[in-house]
């Protein structure tokens, strides 16, 4: 891919990509679509206009220069989520381009997303996530190992952190408080309130561990002792939720959706819940009340005579 591109194109991406990380907080994660994202882009248009491809070409592009691209990508086979987030990518680095180099960008800016349906949330009823913590702790014969899945499934659930961000604690996090700080997606910090459950948890998994917690090791170990692979974690909720009869679309991810959607039932805060999840914008969190809706009507439709008997 890289060969189809200028040096001048390849120093320009590098710039790029480093003002996302300095002034973004951009994630390694996020850093690493952005490059596969833009890269394909560039790659095509090299490829589709013939030549080295450098910045000053892009001034030049057409709106169907952009539309042969999309439908190249839907001819491989590419979501059209997937696609809206490349062409994200792809704007964002045209108007750092842009703006750097002075061009008007317009053809590319108004390129239009594909349209796709957003997936909400799919939570547990309160019911569900209480059984399913429960029967986590019955799919290890190894107490210490028992001790240690119930504890990060109840850190997910009952303080809506990431899995990622539960397995990236430390043995300075025990003792925990009531409060716990979070470093999260974009490095970005926050403050979590730890229910005394959840402390509970995470104290009987220290307790039990037969491995030394130091202060800049992780805090939960996989059975030999290194870091606790996420997997097992997926693993573990999956043969829960199979025992219990749950659907597939419980997964560590959704004990998270479960504890924001059950706040906001409670009647938490829309802004009080985003800063609790680590959402950079509202939007995000907001997906949120649409599941609370939902849920509402199903209630509304299965109990309300009118919505019974089809009367209006």
């Amino acid at each position: 891919m890289s060969l189809a591109l200028t040096d001048g194109m390849r120093d320009t991406l590098s710039d790029w990509l480093d003002r996302e990380r300095a002034l973004k907080n951009a994630s390694e994660h996020t850093i690493t679509a952005y490059t596969h994202d833009v890269t394909g882009w560039l790659a095509f248009l090299a490829n589709h206009l013939g030549g080295g491809f450098g910045p000053a070409r892009l001034s030049t592009l057409t709106l169907t220069d952009m539309r042969a691209w999309m439908a190249h990508e839907r001819g491989r086979g590419v979501a059209p989520r997937s696609l809206a987030r490349a062409l994200s990518a792809v704007k964002t680095f045209t108007r750092f381009l842009a703006e750097r180099d002075g061009f008007d960008a317009t053809a590319i800016l108004s390129t239009r997303s594909p349209k796709f349906q957003r997936k909400l949330p799919r939570p547990l009823t309160v019911e569900a996530a209480q059984s399913l913590l429960s029967t986590v702790e019955l799919q290890s014969e190894e107490p210490w190992i028992a001790a240690r899945d119930v504890a990060v499934v109840t850190l997910l659930y009952g303080c809506g952190l990431r899995i990622s961000e539960a397995l990236s604690l430390t043995g300075a996090d025990v003792p925990m408080g009531e409060v716990i700080r979070i470093i999260g997606k974009g490095n970005k910090e926050r403050i979590v309130p730890v229910l005394p459950v959840a402390r509970r948890a995470v104290a009987e998994y220290v307790r039990l561990c037969p491995h030394e917690l130091a202060a800049k090791a992780p805090l939960f170990r996989g059975k030999r002792g290194g870091p606790l692979n996420p997997r097992l974690i997926s693993k573990v909720t999956e043969a829960a939720r199979m025992q219990l009869g749950l659907p597939s679309s419980v997964t560590p991810h959704a004990m998270r959706h479960s504890f924001a959607t059950h706040l906001l039932t409670a009647g938490g805060d829309l802004r009080a819940i985003q800063e609790l999840l680590g959402h950079a914008s509202l939007s995000t969190t907001q997906a949120y009340t649409a599941v609370d809706t939902a849920r509402l009507l199903q209630v509304y439709e299965a109990a309300h005579p009118r919505a019974k008997n089809g009367s209006s």
